[in-house]
């Protein structure tokens, strides 16, 4: 009995000792920063907890939103100014504690018993443990850590994601704004037009097909003004709301005027191969569920044959003559599975292993093909961008210096003249296009490069704009 007894004992030890580690998040959230580093470019994340922390969160966006936002900036303020991302983090959080608690002995069950028949009166106490609980415990613990590191890397994808995003929202907003600019040109150029036209058709200088025309570019200004207002306003919201803004901080949300400069040289395409060489989130993760799978299989197979409890029973009787009676024991219980002795959790065992690898396996061969796509999407958005402001918008320039000297020979008309600037500022409206392209382009390739792409990261939304020479005003 002694044994028994110092058995349990000790269990109840282990398991108070082991209640003891709590999760640190410390410790975790750095391990998720120094993974999300390539992408986040240095800035930290970190779960605020205390109101210290809020407050120097709170004091960071102000300086922050005190001048225009940069792109870093936006990067920096959505990761400590965000609701829904300190979300994100604190259900990793819960999941990193989970998977720790699944690494401990399942506990020690303390049962009590009275019953009273007549004047006599008995008091049953029974203390026990799961004996597999006990035997299995380093395997358990074993896959606990490897949980614990899922938790963390799915963290590490977090950041990297609002990191990603908030990028991606801040270079559609500041495009979206530039481009309202130039709209107002061209609607400006073409109300100048449409007003010429109507008055030289009142005095009989126009026909009724030419001003018609003018009236036509004149209408579609318009609606292309509507149109990128309509767009400043709705990626300006979706930057406030990818930053967490409150709508105090949305009322003085400041952007620049343009989007940067384009690097002077594209990243080159040994960083398909540096990033294919390193440890990619989405490997890793497939990688550790894969090792999860494998290592928690022989404890989950063992547990679905048989199941063992062991208790100390000490039972105390109370006569009704006064006289007191004690008796000590042991309890085993086996849990035995009948109906099907544990066949359909090992059939669900071996799916989830066959899953883990196949997913492991789909993994590694899609990487290569993610990174390369979006390395050959962001050459193509520098190329265009580059081709757009080396080539283009100077040979635009150059033809609207041309026609201003040949307007001032009167060999060409206003009309044309007006023309010439609609379609120069089209060009450089195009060329603002490209150059958001390329920085949308950007932030996906480095997310593709760590192993969390972007849906959609690849594709141009610019579109080619319709040419409006000036030649049809002349006639």
């Amino acid at each position: 009995m002694k044994r028994t007894f110092t058995l349990v004992a000790a269990a109840a030890a282990v398991v108070v000792l082991a209640g003891c580690a709590a999760p640190n998040m410390q410790a975790a959230m750095g391990e998720a920063n120094e993974l999300s580093g390539p992408v986040s470019g240095g800035v930290k994340a970190e779960l605020r907890t205390e109101d210290s922390q809020r407050e120097a969160a709170s004091k960071l966006a102000n300086d922050l939103l005190a001048k225009p936002l940069t792109m870093d900036g936006a990067a920096q303020l959505a990761l400590s100014n965000s609701p829904a991302f300190q979300a994100a983090l604190a259900q990793s959080w819960g999941e990193i504690a989970m998977a720790q608690q699944r690494g401990l002995p399942g506990g020690v069950v303390f049962s009590f018993e009275r019953l009273r028949e007549g004047a006599d009166l008995e008091l049953g106490r029974l203390l026990s443990v799961g004996l597999f609980d006990l035997i299995t415990l380093p395997q358990r613990r074993a896959v606990s850590k490897i949980e614990s590191e899922q938790a963390r890397v799915r963290m590490a994808g977090a950041v990297v994601d609002q990191v990603s995003n908030a990028r991606q929202a801040w270079v559609k907003a500041v495009a979206a704004r530039e481009i309202e600019v130039y709209a107002v040109q061209v609607k400006d150029a073409a109300d100048a037009s449409a007003d010429l036209a109507r008055r030289l058709q009142a005095v009989g200088n126009f026909t009724k097909l030419q001003a018609a025309r003018q009236h036509l570019f004149y209408g579609d200004a318009t609606a292309r003004l509507a149109t990128a207002r309509q767009q400043a306003v709705s990626t300006r919201e979706e930057l406030v709301r990818q930053l967490g803004l409150s709508d105090e901080q949305a009322r003085v949300l400041r952007l620049p005027d343009r989007l940067p400069d384009l690097p002077k040289a594209p990243r080159g395409p040994e960083v398909v191969a540096t990033a294919l060489a390193s440890q990619r989130l989405d490997a890793r993760l497939a990688r550790l569920e894969l090792e999860a799978a494998g290592r928690g299989r022989g404890v989950d197979l063992v547990s679905s044959l048989v199941d063992v409890e062991l208790g100390a029973r000490r039972d105390t009787r109370f006569e009704g003559n006064g006289e007191k009676s004690t008796t000590r024991g042991y309890e085993l219980e086996i849990r035995l599975p009948l109906f099907d002795w544990g066949s359909t959790r090992r059939a669900a065992l071996d799916a989830r292993s066959l899953a883990a690898a196949n997913r492991f396996d789909a993994v590694a061969r899609s990487a290569g093909s993610q990174a390369r796509e979006s390395y050959a999407a962001y050459r193509t958005a520098y190329d265009q961008a580059r081709h757009q402001r080396d080539e283009m918008v100077p040979l635009r320039k150059t033809i609207s210096e041309e026609n201003v000297l040949r307007y001032n020979g009167m060999l060409i008309g206003v009309f044309e003249l007006l023309a010439d600037a609609r379609e120069q500022v089209t060009g450089v409206m195009t060329a603002i296009e490209a150059q958001r392209d390329f920085w949308l382009s950007d932030a996906g390739l480095s997310s593709t490069l760590i192993g969390k792409p972007m849906a959609g990261a690849s594709s141009s939304t610019s579109s080619a704009r319709p040419t409006t020479g000036g030649g049809d005003a002349a006639h």
